[in-house]
């Protein structure tokens, strides 16, 4: 993984209610969460988690996937597969 790639997801991470949110969405694993689901259970407005979530998504921390009428946020397990310490 690239040093810029690596500050750029630990910047992301580094804002307390991006942190919560991911932590939340590795403890759903694979099947993610919708955002209104996160919203609720993290006791956040949907404006603010909408905008959190971009952020983590532009880090490439997180994947959004439309579901039907629904948009489902998994963490990105491809992002940290490549890493390797160099």
């Amino acid at each position: 993984m690239e040093e810029s790639t690596v500050v750029k997801a630990l910047a992301a991470l580094a804002q307390p209610h991006r942190l919560r949110a991911f932590r939340a969405l590795v403890v759903a694993g694979k099947a993610g969460l919708t955002p209104g689901t996160m919203a609720d259970g993290l006791q956040v407005p949907a404006a603010t988690l909408s905008f959190h979530l971009k952020e983590l998504t532009n880090a490439g921390l997180v994947t959004q996937e439309r579901v039907g009428r629904h948009r489902s946020t998994a963490p990105n397990s491809s992002a940290w597969a490549s890493s390797s310490p160099t």
